[in-house]
């Protein structure tokens, strides 16, 4: 059976791009009918953060990626890893020096696999691996001892994880060896660049998917988004939930060309994904979303709320765009300049629509005045509502007219 781990350390919050790594471990597990373990790589305890865990688990249980099992935690299991450094001691494998355990690969070794990304064999020569810490002088394994001993002791079968590890590769393969266990396939991701071609960084969207969820995306447009750093499902296949990414996930797929992370993929994605919720499951989403805003739940909960969201979802990128959207408050002042266009507005409005009257104004005939202004005054449409609504966007004038009359526009006219 198919048996694979994400094993971040918790001395921070991983980004999006780690992410990127447990969705494929999840996806090719999940495909295989396998097991997806969470192993927590402690064993750094000076650099250890103390939310990092609490994060990783946040971020895997909103994202769906359930893991199989209880979490293991490499800080309980010491007593493996010493017994383990002890064995290679005894086989003259492993050395002590300066209260560490080293290890020392022979010049003449040769290792080679066959990388599981792009099918490609990879090979070191000894003399080109250095000698390597196994156990530090704390009694704490180094990564490459407890990763391999877990690998090997929880069945792992297939190790996914970025390409920067492949130079790290044959000191494990030298450790399956010496222990005498077969090593398991190994899958080196490509590394996510940012937009310039340097490692992805903050400057470029590193961010963990925590920031990305209270920035108003939803979860299946950041899976959809990371899924296709490195995998091409085949054909122009672009928007997919989980259950079609579980479905269609093959190593072969995968490319092995550094992908190059682009935010405005992911706001069009982000996009597609809100327009694509039914009307419940958006409304749910905006009032989880602004559960701590009094403003924007009063009108969710108004009995205009139907409208307001039908109206702003066809103009929203993110779910914090709505509040943006929908808000009736003024953004800016007008100039001297706007003023006099305004209250030229509110003159024509009221000669051809009556805005003094009790009357509400026809949406046929608002638009056509409108229109008509716009064509004589040699006036932007984008000029016309910012003079009616004191914003330089927003949701339809037709739907503000609906939902709050022509009132609203008169106050900002007049304002």
């Amino acid at each position: 059976m198919v048996k694979v781990r994400f094993a971040p350390s918790p001395t921070g919050i991983p980004h999006i791009g780690s992410t990127t790594t447990a969705l494929f471990n999840f996806l090719f597990a999940r495909h295989e009918k396998g097991e997806f373990i969470l192993r927590i790589e402690d064993t750094d305890q000076k650099r250890i953060i103390e939310e990092a865990e609490k994060a990783i688990l946040e971020i895997l249980n909103w994202l769906g990626l359930k893991h199989d099992g209880a979490v293991i935690h490499q800080s309980e299991r010491l007593g493996i890893y010493k017994k383990h450094a002890q064995e290679l001691v005894d086989k003259k494998i492993a050395f002590e020096r300066d209260g560490a355990i080293w290890v020392k690969v022979p010049q003449e070794k040769h290792f080679e696999w066959t990388d599981l990304v792009g099918q490609k064999k990879i090979s070191f020569q000894g003399k080109d691996v250095d000698e390597f810490v196994i156990l530090k002088s704390d009694g704490f394994p180094t990564y490459h001892l407890a990763n391999v001993v877990d690998d090997h002791l929880m069945e792992i079968t297939h190790v996914i994880r970025g390409e920067e590890w492949i130079s790290s590769t044959p000191k494990h393969l030298y450790l399956y060896e010496s222990f005498g266990w077969t090593p398991p396939n190994f899958a080196h991701m490509p590394v996510i660049l940012g937009p310039d071609k340097t490692k992805l960084s903050k400057r470029h969207g590193a961010k963990s998917v925590l920031d990305y969820k209270n920035e108003g995306y939803v979860q299946e447009a950041l899976l959809n988004f990371m899924a296709l750093h490195g995998w091409n499902p085949g054909g122009d296949r672009e928007k997919m939930d989980i259950s079609e990414m579980i479905k269609f996930f093959k190593f072969e797929d995968m490319n092995t060309a550094n992908p190059i992370f682009d935010v405005k993929k992911l706001d069009w994605l982000n996009g597609v994904w809100i327009r694509s919720l039914n009307k419940q499951d958006i409304k749910k989403r905006l009032l989880e979303f602004y559960q701590d805003d009094k403003s924007v739940l009063e009108l969710l909960n108004s009995s205009s709320s139907q409208t307001l969201i039908d109206a702003g979802i066809s103009r929203m990128k993110t779910l914090a765009d709505f509040k943006n959207l929908v808000s009736i408050d003024r953004q800016r002042e007008m100039t001297k300049g706007e003023e006099e266009l305004a209250d030229k507005l509110f003159k024509y409005l009221d000669k051809e629509l009556g805005s003094l009257q009790n009357l509400d104004w026809d949406n046929e005939k608002f638009l056509a005045a409108l229109k008509n202004f716009s064509k004589t005054e040699e006036l932007p449409f984008k000029t016309i509502y910012f003079l009616l609504t004191g914003k330089e966007q927003g949701i339809g004038l037709l739907e503000l007219n609906t939902i709050y009359g022509k009132e609203f526009f008169i106050k900002n006219l007049k304002s």
